[in-house]
């Protein structure tokens, strides 16, 4: 027996919070009852109608993209412009973007249709870290990195301590960095250069847990192997690196 907004999670639907909210505003059915109670639980022989329609048990899929600059961070766009599921003309299942990049950021992407995976990989508890590689104006120095290594206060909030290991920074005011945090705040790289006046002229993330995406080229996607999948789970509930912490 499962909780019912764990299984329209589990279908790709929505994520398990959305399902809450389908749930009580009367959105679901259970066996031709409508349910309003997010805790009802169901098994595989119970049938869940979500907005009149059977809910199908679809098989959980994972893939990893090197999203390309220039492509919207969605499912779809009202304006008609490329989003990454619209590039992914192959993938049947109803796939959504784990996260966002924003429209010219490029880089590691995980889409999927599993809910709960999703959950876990971008839930501020798990603090699943991402890395990026970054191009900014300005010449950035070992003070500034070092602000931003104990945590540097945005108008959201103050940030948690990033790691920061400045690769190049010439005399012609250009600075290239690699950047890791641990949270998901809206634009939080551009608006941590920002900080310090400086503008990101370049931006690419090139780690998502323990997961990159250095092999392949911009707009190249490929599932996801099972023990990644696994892998990435046992990172953001342990913080450890299976791979890493082998002898």
């Amino acid at each position: 027996m499962e909780r019912i907004q764990k299984l329209i999670a589990a279908a790709g639907i929505a994520s398990r919070r959305k399902a809450e909210e389908m749930i009580a505003e009367g959105r679901v059915t259970l066996n031709g009852k409508v349910v309003t109670e997010p805790g009802t639980k169901a098994d595989v022989n119970d049938v869940i109608t979500v907005d009149g329609k059977p809910l199908r048990r679809e098989e959980k899929v994972y893939y990893v993209m090197n999203k390309p600059k220039g492509v919207i961070c969605s499912v779809s766009d009202d304006k008609g412009r490329d989003t990454v599921v619209s590039i992914m003309p192959d993938v049947e299942a109803r796939i959504f973007p784990v996260g966002r990049l924003d429209y010219d950021t490029t880089g590691v992407l995980i889409l999927t249709n599993d809910g709960e995976f999703a959950n876990k990989m971008m839930h501020p508890r798990y603090k699943l870290p991402k890395t990026y590689l970054v191009s900014c104006t300005g010449e950035f120095t070992e003070e500034q990195a070092d602000q931003l290594r104990k945590g540097i206060m945005l108008e959201d909030g103050k940030t948690l301590p990033a790691k920061v290991h400045i690769l190049s920074s010439s005399t012609k005011k250009k600075t290239q960095m690699r950047i890791t945090i641990r949270e998901g705040r809206n634009r939080q790289i551009r608006r941590m250069i920002e900080h310090f006046g400086s503008e990101v002229t370049r931006l690419e993330r090139i780690r998502y847990g323990t997961v990159d995406c250095a092999k392949m080229r911009q707009g190249e996607y490929r599932k996801l192997r099972m023990y990644e999948v696994k892998r990435l789970l046992h990172y953001a509930e342990t913080g450890e690196d299976q791979e890493m912490s082998r002898p």
